[in-house]
């Protein structure tokens, strides 16, 4: 045999080790995700404690103004301790007397002044991230408006260990904290990015069904849920996670079993009353855009015509694949009427409706659509003229959409955030500093009489004023 055949010979076997180890660990992996210690930290990456050694009492480090941001806790009503940041709109900002002295005492009259954004972001790292600082400094400044920025449960310098209901808990508190410092909750604009948005969705649903109000939810490069996530993930944007496993009978639905944290942000799509903009980039390599269109279709579902499919496409009639033609294109058609699209050159793509109850009439009979949306809570219960809106751009990688000035000036319009209604912003000079507590513990909620929605926001008929306390314990 020639030094070539052998040569070749060798190589083959090469390859086939080096595709044996790679399946065994592949598989390897795969078996260690289904137990829930290594699921949990596969999925937060809390352990990932980027940047290093930062020092959250020091902001002006990673980027930010002097004493524009207040680092405090926030506890839980379950005991556990959540690092955060309160950053200050820019005009309320340049409006103090002085930048030498630390925010605390003016956070109460800058909650007052401008909205906040409710910031939840995405899993990995802390608050003190780069890509996370971009986000606060630009809503700060081109919208004017003030960031609460927290880190949940086993992230950064907060206590104890990520689940998924624990994080809608500190996401509740981190609410609740606002409202009981002077935020109205009609001022409280939800947003989370990747993991995030699968946090602010439930808690958009928590506050639609306890009638609290809150200026609508932004849910940035989501997913529509951990397991439809799973099956079409893939590392850099090449590689597919798991696909290889829908070749092998039921070994998906082992991996599907196995998931302890599901944020399913699908089923709670009926529950969430306020209004909602979803945005996404086509270059998204982690989270395919096609998760938000699911997502947008899905509050998108209700207003549309029904249609049936087939049960058997080979014993199907003539005359029922032509009712089944007909329906799609009403359906079709009736999208086109309710939907109106925006085509932004060198930007992307902005899809959006107005849900007025949940249902609509079509061809002189109302649709389904009320039916649906009172599933979504106990008592019933509709979206009053909510707006959905979806804008898909062109760049932003998954990391970087909320840093795209023209999704800003979207949000600042469909939420009225933009800087022009600053002029009623109260002069700090008439307004007497007042303290915020270190570290709050926020008990249950009550709920009072709330006013009529305003656009760009959503209360509830009845929900809480302005006015409301919440009960607050100052931990000493």
């Amino acid at each position: 045999m020639s030094s070539t055949s052998n040569t070749g010979l060798g190589f083959l076997a090469n390859v086939r080790t080096a595709l044996s180890v790679a399946g065994g660990i592949y598989a390897l992996a795969l078996g260690l995700i289904a137990v829930p210690y290594f699921q949990s930290h596969a999925l937060y990456l809390n352990a990932l404690t980027l940047p290093f050694f930062a020092d959250y009492d020091a902001p002006e480090r990673y980027g930010l103004a002097m004493n524009k941001t207040y680092n405090f806790k926030i506890q839980t009503v379950d005991n556990e301790t959540l690092g955060a940041w309160f950053i200050l709109s820019e005009s309320f900002y340049q409006s103090l007397p002085s930048h030498s002295t630390i925010p605390k005492p003016f956070v109460q009259h800058a909650l007052r002044a401008r909205p906040t954004i409710l910031f939840f972001h995405g899993n990995a790292a802390t608050r003190a991230l780069k890509a996370r600082i971009q986000h606060y400094s630009a809503f700060s400044s081109r919208l004017n408006v003030n960031v609460l920025a927290i880190d949940y449960r086993g992230f950064a310098d907060s206590t104890g260990s990520p689940s998924e209901d624990g994080l809608v808990r500190d996401a509740r508190a981190a609410y609740e904290w606002l409202i009981s410092s002077g935020a109205r909750g009609e001022d409280v604009l939800l947003m989370g990015h990747s993991l995030g948005t699968g946090v602010s969705a439930r808690l958009a649903a928590e506050l639609s069904r306890e009638e609290l109000p809150y200026r609508g939810v932004v849910l940035m490069s989501p997913f529509s849920s951990i397991s439809e996530l799973v099956k079409t993930y893939s590392v850099l944007g090449v590689v597919p996670l798991v696909k290889p496993l829908t070749m092998i009978p039921y070994a998906f639905n082992f991996v599907t079993w196995a998931l302890i944290h599901k944020f399913d942000t699908l089923t709670v799509v009926p529950q969430i009353k306020g209004k909602v903009l979803i945005a996404h980039a086509e270059n998204d390599w982690d989270i395919p855009y096609t998760h938000s269109e699911i997502l947008f279709n899905a509050f998108l579902e209700p207003l549309l015509p029904p249609v049936d499919i087939p049960s058997d496409p080979v014993s199907t009639t003539k005359e029922d694949w032509s009712a089944f033609t007909a329906q799609i294109a009403a359906r079709k058609n009736e999208r086109e009427n309710v939907v109106i699209t925006t085509r932004m050159p060198n930007f992307g793509v902005m899809e959006e409706f107005t849900d007025r109850g949940g249902e609509t009439t079509v061809g002189g009979e109302r649709v389904r659509g009320g039916e649906y949306w009172a599933a979504g809570q106990q008592g019933g219960g509709t979206p009053r003229n909510r707006e959905v809106i979806f804008v898909k751009m062109l760049e932003g990688n998954h990391d970087y959409v909320g840093v795209q000035e023209g999704l800003q000036d979207i949000i600042g319009q469909k939420f009225s955030l933009l800087p022009s209604s600053a002029s009623t912003m109260t002069p700090l000079a008439s307004a007497a500093p007042e303290a915020t507590p270190d570290l709050l513990d926020v008990g249950e909620s009550t709920t009072s009489e709330a006013p009529t929605s305003e656009a760009g926001r959503w209360s509830p008929i009845t929900g809480m004023s302005a006015g409301t306390d919440w009960p607050v314990k100052v931990v000493e």
